[in-house]
């Protein structure tokens, strides 16, 4: 009831349940329980799932509570555990799937702040494989730079194929962000990295359903910008702390 009046207002969109995943506490807000949810909506005929958090204490609930002193939006402080479905051999990147700590990233690797950050959580993981294993999920930011649309298939395939270098030089790739034509992306990419590959596969049914999965799970962990790191199934604010990892 409180999501169909207060949450779901668009009277188009069917509200056909609701799941709480997880229930969380945070320190600063002594009382409250946090509810990480999914709605299960329906719009256009169209079974949709989408994530909802909701603070609850003493039979009031929101959608936001918010530290009037500093400005915290406690609704972008918490984030879900990392369920260990997530971390699966085929998103592991670099490491042991047996090593001491987990280290999951969405990014794309046109963010900025990715393209800074990222390759160095690659090479603490390629310099120590037992303590460091990193599983890696596509999040492409397409109204940003739709170039990575194409990029993201790249590496995607570049993964499976055991060509890991590939996934790591891409980050480093030099590319109009806007470009859309995929003649000129595989060719940037094959004379940057050498990895040659087809339209065909990167246009493959399998990679197209692979890159919609890792969105899925972006928003399944509320996961709205790159890059988004957890370490050992917790949400890393700082994304430094892989650092006292190694």
């Amino acid at each position: 009831k409180y999501v169909k009046r207060n949450v779901v207002k668009n009277p188009q969109v069917k509200v056909k349940g609701i799941t709480i995943v997880e229930t969380k506490q945070h320190k600063d807000l002594p009382g409250w329980d946090v509810l990480l949810t999914t709605m299960d909506l329906e719009y256009q005929k169209k079974d949709i799932q989408a994530p909802e958090m909701i603070f609850i204490k003493d039979g009031v609930a929101t959608g936001h509570l918010v530290n009037l002193k500093t400005g915290k939006d406690y609704r972008n402080e918490i984030k879900p555990t990392v369920p260990e479905s997530m971390y699966n051999d085929e998103h592991l990147l670099f490491g042991n799937k047996d090593a001491k700590h987990k280290v999951l990233i969405f990014s794309d690797p046109q963010c900025p702040f990715c393209q800074e950050l990222v390759p160095e959580i690659f090479k603490a993981a390629k310099k120590n494989p037992t303590k460091l294993a990193v599983y890696y999920y596509h999040l492409p930011l397409l109204r940003i730079h739709p170039v990575s649309d194409v990029l993201t298939r790249v590496m995607h395939v570049a993964q499976q194929e055991g060509k890991t270098d590939v996934v790591e030089k891409i980050y480093s790739l030099k590319i109009n962000p806007k470009e859309t034509d995929m003649t000129k992306i595989l060719a940037a990419v094959k004379s940057y990295t050498g990895y040659s590959i087809s339209a065909a596969k990167v246009n493959a049914a399998a990679v197209t359903k692979a890159i919609k999965a890792d969105e899925a799970a972006a928003g399944q962990m509320m996961v709205a910008g790159t890059p988004t790191i957890y370490i050992d199934g917790v949400w890393d604010k700082k994304r430094d702390g892989y650092n006292k990892l190694v």
